[in-house]
């Protein structure tokens, strides 16, 4: 019998590629580029990852840790985005 690893034990790499993968975050990817769902694949989804972290390679992962916390910070959003955890409020003084 096998454990599966929680999705966030994993390393950042390997969400990232999970993620670029999964339909459901391509249509997130998208919509936050300004298009409509279903016009990003693996690819388009990875440059838009890849930007939002500030890096040329999932390798550079591993030795990055801004873009560790820029990664967490996109799954953040979009774990909000799909509902999965409230959207944070927008703080007024």
């Amino acid at each position: 019998m096998s454990v599966r690893t929680p999705f966030s034990d994993l390393p950042a790499q390997s969400q990232a590629g999970i993620l670029c993968n999964t339909r459901h975050f391509q249509d997130f990817a998208a919509l936050e580029c300004g298009f409509p769902r279903g016009t990003f694949g693996h690819s388009a989804t990875a440059e838009y990852l890849r930007k939002f972290c500030g890096i040329d390679s999932r390798r550079e992962f591993e030795t990055n840790e801004t873009a560790r916390e820029k990664l967490a910070v996109l799954r953040t959003e979009y774990d909000a985005w799909r509902g999965v955890i409230p959207k944070p409020r927008d703080y007024h003084p």
